[in-house]
């Protein structure tokens, strides 16, 4: 407990200065002064020693927080504090809640008055600015002294914690947005889908449009109507994301970082392929280590949640051989390997032989991720040397780069290379395409 001088006592120590400043034309005041001088600093003394002993002895105050046991990262949530006053008198007093720093707060602090016996309900804003687990570790207060001259500084262990989960409801609302061409992918409207390996769905009436392989002439014939066959995408098929937790996906182009971006594409398009009734994986690479086998069922989504919530990128680099051999030895089906990664040209020589090595019994979709700031130090003007050095050099790397990826191609490679805050859409009409292909 600090004590800190309340502004009764500022009042007080400039009266006492004033009679000083008279004492100094006028000697005869000067006893008097001397006299007031000990009497401020003695009431000073008595009002902190009475008031901490009476504080601490009986705390006049209880808080209780109210906390949501999740949190969405980058969205406004807003926390309560009930305050109490268990005393006989009014507490006048500041409230501060202590957070972790990857909380951004405004409202803070609050100034209340609490009747005895009496309690108050205060709410504060709160930020998210980092995925995974975060403790409110204690409350701070500041209450008035019994006369008034100290505010008294006590901190109350009110500890509480919570998640930080990646934004999902956002996103999912706005990339359903913007694949609105694909909403029959998400059981809205059945899409037939043409060519080999198509599952039967249902028989129909015939609808002007359908292809006159899709009639089915025996039904036709009974019930004397044209009836066309609608099939479906294949199901129980596995997609299996394998998530590059290296340190280029700590890149930031914006409010989120690419490995943010990464984490939500990768969230709403589990929620797509469960829609089609094919399982789910995730193995992460160059960093923390995590699996999780694919699996049907919604409760899928909340599994890959409470796996990555509080997953962040480390310092190492990525090594696609290793993350590859790796998941040929966990999981031997066939599935849809999504490598999500943030590629430069030195990592061909890794990369290529990585996703041959998986192609040998599974199909593999490469999204890598576009930087912003290649594009901004392009659209720079070159004025001196240092700046067409800057230029020279990013252009190289972009064609090094270019290189990589037509490398891949050539491979017959699926590769996607987009910036972060398109991978969502590109990504799920990507895994869309390939269901509708049957190549999977």
């Amino acid at each position: 407990m600090i004590p800190i001088p309340d502004k009764n006592t500022f009042y007080l120590l400039g009266g006492l200065a004033f009679i000083g400043l008279l004492a100094s034309f006028l000697p005869a005041l000067i006893p008097l002064w001397k006299i007031m001088l000990g009497l401020i600093l003695v009431i000073l003394l008595i009002d902190l020693l009475i008031s901490t002993f009476l504080n601490n002895r009986n705390q006049p105050i209880e808080i209780k927080r109210d906390l949501p046991g999740s949190l969405p990262l980058g969205v406004s949530r807003h926390i309560g504090l009930r305050i109490s006053n268990k005393s006989n008198k009014t507490q006048r007093l500041d409230v501060f809640d202590h957070f972790p720093e990857q909380i951004q707060s405004e409202g803070l602090p609050v100034k209340l008055s609490i009747p005895a016996g009496q309690h108050a309900d205060i709410q504060y804003k709160i930020i998210a600015q980092q995925r995974g687990k975060l403790i409110f570790p204690k409350v701070q207060i500041k209450l008035q002294s019994l006369l008034k001259l100290w505010k008294l500084n006590f901190f109350l262990p009110v500890k509480d914690k919570t998640n930080v989960y990646p934004n999902f409801a956002a996103i999912s609302h706005y990339a359903l947005l913007a694949t609105d061409n694909n909403l029959s992918q998400l059981g809205i409207i059945k899409k037939r889908r043409r060519g080999e390996g198509q599952d039967f769905h249902q028989l129909r009436e015939y609808r002007e449009g359908d292809a006159l392989r899709q009639i089915d002439w025996k039904a036709t014939a009974r019930i004397q109507k044209l009836i066309s066959r609608e099939y479906q995408d294949e199901r129980d098929q596995e997609i299996i994301f394998m998530l590059d937790c290296g340190h280029r996906m700590l890149a930031k182009d914006d409010e989120l970082s690419h490995f943010d971006h990464t984490l939500n594409a990768l969230l709403l398009l589990s929620y797509v392929a469960l829609r089609q009734g094919d399982a789910v994986g995730l193995g992460t690479f160059a960093g923390d280590q995590r699996w999780i086998a694919p699996r049907k069922g919604y409760h899928t989504v909340q599994n890959i949640l409470n796996t990555v919530y509080d997953l962040q990128p480390s310092s190492e680099s990525p090594d696609y051989s290793k993350a590859a051999t790796d998941l040929l030895i966990r999981h031997k089906k066939r599935s849809l390997v999504i490598i999500l990664t943030n590629l430069r040209d030195e990592d061909s020589d890794d990369l290529l032989p990585a996703i041959q090595l998986l192609r040998k019994r599974h199909l593999v979709l490469l999204a890598n991720l576009q930087e912003a700031s290649i594009d901004k130090t392009l659209e720079q003007p070159i004025d001196d040397l240092p700046s067409a050095l800057k230029n020279a050099a990013t252009q190289k790397f972009l064609q090094h780069r270019q290189t990589t990826f037509e490398k891949l191609i050539s491979s017959g490679i699926n590769t996607l290379d987009v910036s972060p805050n398109k991978l969502t859409v590109e990504l799920i009409n990507a895994y869309l395409g390939i269901k509708r292909s049957g190549i999977l």
